[in-house]
């Protein structure tokens, strides 16, 4: 840590960074200037092995966007996104790529491929995610005949148990009913406890003071602040 409170940069390379990135979407309301709605604005920053990093900041602020750059299902407007040879990025976000009409366990085997598995792995993970989900006889059944709460426990349990280099995980830690809830928060924290380097976005700061140590703070589509994990949430809070 510096004397400013910044965080200090690491020795190692890092597994993704961003450089001067912006990302604007196209907009139909007449106020947001030449059509776009920029939702990123000049972000740098850079994500090491091992660690486990919070994004902060208020709904709209580019939260979910940040990840899904990282992860290259959108390419950025403006900048540049390294990552490191052969380190795979993984989206952990609910239902991200379920198709309604296929069964549970369709929809896993293609989370898994999705997240850059090979067939024999996404196929080697599924009697797990059908355990830990809960589901039952209901993993054969289509996902349109899914609760809300079912499917929520079905994107968490495939998405968590495939092996990636960095895992960003977007507001998943809140899904299910209490005792999944509970189990889920600690299977994260079991994963992230480990060697496992995690992005991690959350409006839980007790969680978040719990997994992670460094955070950054976006306000506007840029941050704000980058350094110790309580500085950030007393930032943000503030």
């Amino acid at each position: 840590m510096s004397a400013d409170g910044q965080a200090s940069e690491p020795t190692a390379a890092p597994l993704v960074e961003l450089i001067d990135v912006s990302h604007s979407y196209h907009a139909r309301r007449a106020n947001f200037e030449r059509g776009l709605h920029r939702v990123l604005d000049h972000v740098s920053l850079a994500v090491y092995p091992g660690e486990t990093l919070a994004v902060i900041g208020r709904n709209g602020a580019g939260k979910s966007t940040l990840l899904r750059l990282m992860a290259g299902i959108l390419a950025p407007s403006r900048g540049v996104i390294r990552r490191a040879a052969d380190a795979r990025c993984s989206l952990l976000s609910l239902g991200l790529g379920f198709q309604p009409q296929l069964t549970g366990r369709d929809n896993a085997r293609l989370t898994a491929l999705l997240q850059g598995a090979s067939k024999a792995e996404a196929d080697g993970h599924l009697e797990e995610v059908k355990a830990f989900s809960e589901l039952g006889d209901s993993f054969e059944e289509p996902v349109k005949t899914y609760s809300a709460g079912m499917r929520a426990r079905l994107g968490f349990s495939a998405a968590l148990l495939i092996n990636v280099e960095v895992l960003l995980i977007d507001e998943v830690l809140s899904v299910g009913d209490r005792y999944f809830r509970k189990k889920a928060t600690a299977a994260m924290r079991e994963r992230i406890g480990g060697r496992q380097t995690a992005v991690l976005v959350s409006h839980s700061t007790a969680l978040l003071r719990n997994l992670c140590t460094r955070a950054i703070c976006l306000d506007n589509g840029a941050i704000s602040f980058d350094g110790d994990i309580e500085a950030a949430v007393d930032n943000y809070l503030h």
